[in-house]
């Protein structure tokens, strides 16, 4: 079977090719991609190429696939795994599977499977790791966006206290304590917001910090404090920019106490160090946001290290527990990663995106990848509907839910769209 797919070669080297998949072995599973959230992890691993640690060292020779968080449909499945897998069954992936002694991940190290691909084959260490998840929803995009969203259930499981007068570790944030968002109203920070306010450690008082008032408004309007206050959280959005003192005014809003949990959204050394500086005792810092410099480092205070119990702690990625606990919630109705998502695209938009994630404003960008379109942001679809009917009637689906991606616009872009 041939597919199509964007494939890594080098530093900064993104193709979209076709070529022919292998035969099925029997231990392997055939399956077509929907849906793939382009990652910054993938824009990290296109900028360092075959110097990534999860990237092999003959992509230049055998490119492999990018894209690890995507979902879609079995085809067919090898004798080893048909008790289990069958065609038509919807799935999403957990690409970490260092619970099996490697780092090797879809998206990253295989010739034949990754998310930014119109059809794969999930070779059998995938199933063996127990990471090829059955998903029931009707809709695929959750099931993608499972993925970054196990990556935020995964960091507030690692958030740790200690027991006071013992040396017993108390994993999660601290339940009815003080938890500060910090460069938070991004798309992996409007997930913690939801996450924070829906999981079942709720603190008292959530802080969520940025620089950009648009930004601050649409997360206090998907988030409203109102809707927070219901479920007992007092939930605050603050523009550090506009304060002269912004650890002195983060402070007071704890009443001096300091927070018991901090989560660190951007790699900034100021913002790591701010962090640091409002946390109470036995406060735990928590770094989410990865650097692509490997020098990359920060002050922290020792003296609070000692005598306050303050720690730091973090995460990469989240394990198939985290994923299924985000599928689960998913499913229930508690959480809504849709929020995530500000553009849309198709395959053919993979290779520029990636390369200049960094450098594109807003949120997710969701990748149907058996669709043939440039990459989108849902706000601009009003404008793009002028000239042209798709777009308008696209923009009719989402405009009538305050422009959050939902279930009705990815019948009518699969159904509507270019294949490619």
């Amino acid at each position: 079977m041939k597919t199509k797919a964007v494939r890594i070669y080098g530093k900064k080297d993104l193709r979209l090719e076709e070529f022919d998949l292998p035969e099925l072995k029997n231990d392997e599973i055939l399956a077509q991609v929907v849906s793939d959230s382009l990652c910054m992890s993938s824009h990290k691993a296109a900028l360092q190429g075959a110097e990534h640690k999860r990237v092999p060292r003959d992509i230049d020779v055998h490119p492999t696939i990018i894209g690890h968080e995507f979902a879609g449909i079995i085809l067919k499945a090898g004798k080893k795994w048909q008790h289990k897998f069958h065609p038509g069954q919807k799935f999403s992936i957990q690409p970490a599977m260092q619970h099996m002694g490697t780092l090797d991940a879809p998206g990253y190290s295989y010739r034949f499977i990754g998310g930014d691909a119109t059809h794969i084959i999930i070779p059998d260490i995938v199933m063996e790791a127990d990471c090829l998840l059955d998903y029931e929803g009707e809709a695929f995009y959750p099931a993608s966006l499972s993925e970054p969203m196990s990556c935020i259930v995964g960091a507030f499981h690692a958030s740790y206290h200690i027991r006071p007068g013992t040396y017993y570790h108390e994993m999660g944030i601290r339940k009815g304590g003080n938890l500060a968002i910090l460069a938070g109203v991004g798309p992996m920070g409007l997930g913690a917001i939801d996450y924070a306010l829906h999981q079942e450690r709720k603190p008292a008082l959530i802080v969520v910090t940025d620089i950009d008032d648009s930004r601050l408004s649409r997360a206090a309007c998907l988030f409203t404090p109102e809707s927070a206050a219901r479920d007992g959280i007092k939930l605050i959005f603050l523009n550090t920019s506009k304060i002269s003192d912004p650890v002195m005014e983060l402070r007071e809003l704890t009443g001096g106490k300091g927070f018991d949990d901090v989560f660190v959204f951007a790699p900034v050394k100021q913002v790591i160090e701010q962090g640091d500086a409002i946390l109470g005792h036995d406060g735990c810092l928590n770094f989410f946001a990865g650097p692509t410099s490997p020098d990359f480092s920060a002050e922290f205070n020792f003296y609070n290290v000692h005598y306050a119990f303050t720690h730091i702690v973090g995460t990469s990625g989240g394990n198939t527990d985290d994923m299924r606990e985000s599928l689960k919630m998913m499913e229930e109705g508690k959480i809504n990663p849709a929020v995530m998502i500000t553009h849309v695209g198709g395959l053919d938009s993979v290779v520029d995106t990636t390369l200049n994630l960094l450098n594109i404003p807003g949120g997710k960008k969701l990748i149907y990848t058996n669709i043939s379109m440039p990459l989108v942001s849902l706000y601009k679809l009003k404008e793009l509907g002028k000239t042209d009917p798709f777009y308008a009637g696209l923009n009719e689906i989402v405009s009538a839910n305050d422009y959050i991606w939902n279930l009705e616009a990815e019948k009518y872009l699969l159904t509507s769209g270019n294949p490619i």
